[in-house]
């Protein structure tokens, strides 16, 4: 639709174009997370937005972002869409705490971290001299960089370990073991490792690939690039998942659909699947903790694991390590060495993904029956070695652009970080088998 509304004003106060497209798709996106799944719909409500902004700022003024939110609200409620209304405010109102607590010291304690978890490994950390960047330098510089690899790789399969055996000990009731976390977080090794403990106590397994359950590439919600989003639970057919983890579970036979990905195309009912009385379901998902995802599946029959990268570790800032800022740079490795993805593009949608972690993810952490950290405190001195360069130029790239304001602020936190830390270029000491060959390259591990 035409419109003479040429900019926006940013919460940040940064001028940038106007796009009636992310206005379409933001009310789509809506409207997919309370079941619907019509575009035309949500263009046409779009179009009503732009009219009234129209109408309501005269040729020379730019609306302000949450101008332009509060108009699409009533645009939604005159248009008798009060359940997707709620949705984009509840949405609106928890971006803006999200604002807010970064934005100033928060007293009250985060119920989304799992502070126990992080105490063990900080006191590890400490006990190891790896608890600050400089020990770290310190440890390389006596060219301990090979104990530091082995310390690191013996800490996360203790984890693993323990979750094995968290799982034999009630292996009497369950019927599935769900691995959840956010990108990068090595669920993909993990599964295997666990995988790999079970059978050698006799256990069998079947792996359910949740990818097959994704709608069509039409119905997809896309992001603000205009990208056909992945990452939200939304483009999953959470309904026909927990539908058949009901089925499967009670031993009964269902039919897996066939995602393919070239032409974006489901099929259903393609491949038979049923557990036998012996067989454990493994679920390897970003969203295995989301609750629509197994909502009628009894407590009992399922085993919840939940990974992230907890490293402990300070940078020469006083400030820890973020965990976000090293599933950054896995991804960025593992998207270019695996899947031809150029680095610089999964550092500009990043700030989606995290959004849609910290809706759709890490919310539900502390409903895991255990967390396994896969962050190596050896990992970011690879990292200063292979991407230092990289986030140095782009955090003079991005400088001065507002709708790249997301990255710069990553691209300078991290290479600052990255500027500190003693490079180590020879990898040899890293198992094949280890969590962080599954994004660096060179695993002995068979991926499925």
């Amino acid at each position: 639709m035409k419109t003479h509304i040429k900019n926006v004003v940013k919460r940040s106060g940064a001028i940038v174009p106007f796009n009636q497209e992310r206005i379409a798709n933001a009310i789509y996106r809506a409207a997919v997370a309370v079941g619907g799944r019509d575009k035309s719909t949500a263009q046409s409500l779009s179009e009503q937005v732009v009219e009234i902004l129209n109408q309501k700022f005269q040729d020379n003024t730019t609306p302000h972002i949450e101008d332009i939110q509060d108009i699409v609200e009533k645009v939604l409620i005159e248009n008798g869409h009060a359940k997707v209304a709620k949705e984009y405010i509840l949405y609106r109102e928890e971006a803006a705490k999200r604002r807010e607590a970064e934005g100033r010291y928060a007293s009250k304690i985060n119920e989304n971290i799992p502070w126990q978890k992080i105490w063990r490994n900080l006191d590890w950390a400490v006990s190891h001299n790896l608890h600050t960047v400089d020990h770290l330098n310190e440890r390389i510089a006596k060219d301990e960089f090979p104990h530091i690899v082995h310390e690191s790789e013996a800490l996360y399969e203790d984890d693993v370990d323990l979750a094995a055996n968290l799982i034999i000990e009630r292996l009497d009731s369950l019927r599935m073991v769900m691995i959840s976390g956010p990108s990068s977080s090595g669920k993909t090794t993990t599964t295997i490792k666990l995988e790999q403990r079970l059978v050698k106590k006799g256990f069998k397994f079947k792996a359910l690939n949740v990818d097959h359950y994704f709608f069509d590439l039409e119905f997809h919600p896309k992001d603000e690039f205009g990208d056909y989003d992945f990452e939200t639970p939304q483009a999953l057919d959470l309904e026909l998942i927990n539908e058949h983890l009901v089925k499967l579970s009670n031993g009964e036979e269902v039919m897996i659909p066939h995602y393919d990905f070239k032409t974006g195309t489901r099929k259903l009912n393609v491949t038979p699947m049923k557990l036998d009385k012996n067989e454990l379901l493994l679920i390897d998902s970003l969203h295995g903790l989301y609750p629509a995802f197994s909502k009628d599946i009894s407590v009992a029959v399922k085993f919840k694991l939940y990974l992230e990268p907890l490293l402990q570790m300070k940078g020469k800032d006083g400030r820890y390590i973020r965990w976000t800022d090293l599933r950054l740079i896995r991804r960025m490795l593992r998207d270019s060495v695996f899947r031809a993805y150029n680095p610089q593009q999964t550092l500009e949608h990043w700030h989606y993904v995290r959004g849609s972690e910290l809706r759709n993810i890490i919310p539900y952490c502390n409903t895991a029956d255990f967390i396994i950290s896969s962050g190596m405190p050896y990992e970011v001195s690879i990292y200063a070695n292979r991407m230092r360069k990289l986030f140095n130029e782009w955090k003079e790239k991005y400088k001065g652009d507002p709708l790249k304001a997301d990255a710069h602020e990553r691209a300078v936190r991290v290479s600052d970080v990255l500027d500190t830390i003693t490079p180590v270029e020879d990898e040899s000491a890293i198992p094949g088998d280890s969590v962080l060959r599954e994004f660096i390259g060179g695993s002995t591990l068979q991926y499925h």
